[in-house]
């Protein structure tokens, strides 16, 4: 029967079934494996001592993520040790502060836990000329600010009464202003120099520009984004994120051949910035995700300030595949702490290049009023 069939093809036919019968096999193989993996995952998935086997057994996908947080838990820890002066954590304290005195319902005695534990490190901080550049000059007197106004309206206690008489031989910040205004304050709600409408339209012109003029921005609009970029809403304020800023032409090159999805266009941004998280502001894991939610909420505003200057910009995705960290580690000088988050070009707009629609996702789609809940 073979026979008879081959006599009644011709040889290209031949050819073409026997191919065909390949891609079924090779395709049936892959249907297989597919089956294979899948079922592997959902096993993997059902209970969380085997996600734990998985991950230690059969992938290293979080083998950086694990050793860059617990690198920032070591480094964080170790100050407290070694000074005390932990930058991060006087800021987070601070603000924990903030928050208490803002109450509506405040209580006589409250902060009894940590205040000495903030009065000190600021102690330390403010004694500490090396880390100027880390605290910074407003950063220290907001602390003194807040600080001295939490005394202020506290009731007495014997904890709070010591940690006062601590403070007290605090020396102020340098440069310190007679009366200090950092603190909670009223808001004037009839203040409304920006309207949805403006809001709305600004969001619509901003779109993911790739094509720029061949000329240099000045660093000058750079910070002006920037200062934006450093009101955005941060985790108790520690702001655990900076903008590495390269206009360079030859360190633009480099560094713009770090994320994908620049082939093609790199070779003309004028300006890439690396947001970069450092995952030693945490005392715990359960924060090691706030360095991607605090620098995107940066880098959003950052780039609506662009669009108000005449700048434009396109924010680079930068998925965690570990050869591509590796090389940004060593590209930028990264502590093994710190991670990227994303890069982002900046430049004027080239006013004859076209941007893409990007149609987005309609609201009732993105958004649910009251989804079912249950008690727990």
């Amino acid at each position: 029967m073979k026979t008879l069939v081959k006599n009644m093809l011709s040889e290209s036919q031949i050819d073409r079934l026997r191919d065909a019968r390949l891609l079924f096999k090779e395709s049936r193989a892959v249907r297989l494996a597919t089956a294979a993996q899948t079922n592997g995952l959902r096993i993997a998935s059902s209970a969380k001592p085997l996600a734990t086997a998985y991950y230690s057994l059969l992938s290293r996908q979080f083998q950086r993520e694990e050793r860059a947080v617990l690198l920032g838990l070591a480094k964080y820890h170790a100050e407290l040790q070694e000074d005390d002066a932990n930058v991060f954590l006087m800021r987070r304290n601070v603000h924990r502060l903030e928050k208490g005195i803002s109450m509506q319902s405040r209580r006589p005695v409250f902060a009894k836990d940590y205040i000495l534990e903030t009065v000190n490190v600021y102690r330390k901080v403010v004694d500490a000329p090396e880390r100027s550049s880390e605290s910074s000059a407003e950063s220290l007197h907001w602390a003194f600010d807040v600080l001295s106004e939490y005394f202020n309206v506290v009731g007495r206690d014997p904890v709070l009464d010591h940690a006062r008489e601590v403070f007290g031989k605090c020396p102020p910040p340098v440069g310190r202003r007679a009366a200090g205004n950092r603190i909670p304050y009223k808001r004037n709600l009839k203040e409304h120099s920006v309207s949805f409408e403006q809001l709305k339209q600004l969001a619509i012109k901003r779109r993911s520009v790739r094509w720029f003029e061949q000329k240099s921005v000045p660093r000058d609009l750079l910070d002006k984004a920037f200062t934006v970029a450093g009101l955005s809403p941060s985790a108790c304020n520690r702001q655990p994120f900076r903008f590495l800023v390269y206009d360079d032409p030859k360190m633009i090159s480099t560094v713009s051949s770090l994320p994908g999805g620049t082939i093609g266009w790199k070779h003309q941004i004028p300006v890439m910035i690396a947001v970069v998280g450092s995952l030693d502001a945490f005392y715990s894991e359960k924060d090691r995700h706030v360095i991607y939610i605090d620098g995107a909420l940066a880098a959003m505003s950052f780039a609506y300030a662009l669009e108000t200057l005449g700048l434009s910009s396109c924010i680079c995705n930068w998925p965690d595949i570990e050869s591509h960290e590796r090389r940004a580690e060593k590209v930028l000088g990264l502590k093994g702490y710190e991670r990227p988050v994303m890069f982002i070009a900046v430049g004027y707009p080239n006013p004859d290049a076209m941007v893409a629609y990007s149609q987005k996702r309609p609201i009732e789609v993105m958004r649910t009023y009251n989804s079912p809940i249950k008690e727990p």
